[in-house]
């Protein structure tokens, strides 16, 4: 009988801590200060992680690998959940997210002034203004000299903003001995006349959630997920065999139509640090 209440007294004891223990409290924020903010791209096709090589079946019902699969982001907005936006300078806003390059995927934004950010808008590809920049000012990503990015029509003068290419049993086989198929779309309005406009601006919620960024504190990770079926389905379902190749033609704004649903929000995690 002694023993039974000391155990449930013991046990009372125990729950009762619990239900005084504190939350961990957010930090407040400091307007004055700055942390960073992590965007990660995880590429899919439906419910599967995306893997060169592997199958996959499009909206038409044909089957298809990929070996190539990239593409540009952009011109990248915070929002903040008081309703203020934050836009990361332009000289510091392009990346081109390749699936055979993981470290591409994970995007890290500095000098995010503190606070609590709700959403996060950005364009698929790049915009008109760096497409006829100066070339000192197309570095890094944008270099279109570089054999490693491939990103670029030098016959077209502009960036191709998604690249994707693989083999399909459905597509004809080509000069090459392979039936493989080819999307390199892009398209930034024209320069000295009007053409093919394929720039894509996309906002994603984080619905209930908030990335909360604190110098010292929190840097959030927001996980994005990038699903390369969009590609093929939405308004024009698209059929590799009928298109195997499609570039600078006007057929090319019903793929940038629907990679523009391409993107969602997967989840945020707010890592708290000790510092």
């Amino acid at each position: 009988m002694g023993f039974k209440y000391s155990f449930l007294s013991a046990l009372f004891i125990v729950f009762l801590y619990w239900g005084c223990a504190k939350a961990p409290v957010e930090p407040e924020i400091d307007a004055n200060k700055s942390g960073s903010i992590v965007l990660s791209f995880d590429n899919i096709a439906g419910t599967k992680d995306l893997k060169f090589g592997d199958s996959y079946t499009n909206a038409a019902g044909e089957q298809f690998s990929l070996d190539i699969f990239q593409y540009y982001i952009s011109n990248i907005i915070l929002k903040n959940e008081d309703g203020t936006n934050y836009i990361i300078p332009q000289d510091e806003s392009y990346f081109l997210v390749k699936e055979e390059d993981a470290k591409s995927q994970i995007i890290k934004l500095k000098n995010i002034p503190e606070g609590n950010y709700s959403a996060v808008t950005f364009t698929i590809g790049v915009d008109s203004l760096r497409n006829t920049s100066d070339i000192s000012k197309r570095i890094g990503v944008l270099d279109i000299g570089s054999p490693d990015i491939a990103m670029y029509w030098s016959w077209n003068s502009g960036y191709i903003f998604v690249k994707a290419e693989g083999l399909s049993p459905q597509v004809a086989i080509g000069p090459d001995g392979q039936r493989r198929f080819r999307y390199h779309i892009g398209g930034f309005g024209g320069y000295s006349s009007k053409t093919i406009n394929n720039i894509k601006t996309t906002t994603i919620s984080l619905g209930s959630d908030r990335a909360t960024v604190r110098k010292d504190k929190i840097t959030p990770e927001i996980y994005l997920t990038a699903d390369v079926l969009k590609m093929f389905e939405g308004n024009t379902n698209i059929s590799l065999a009928a298109n195997p190749t499609v570039m600078f033609a006007a057929f090319s704004t019903n793929v940038a139509a629907n990679y523009l649903n391409m993107f969602a929000y997967n989840r945020v995690y707010n890592e708290m640090t000790d510092k």
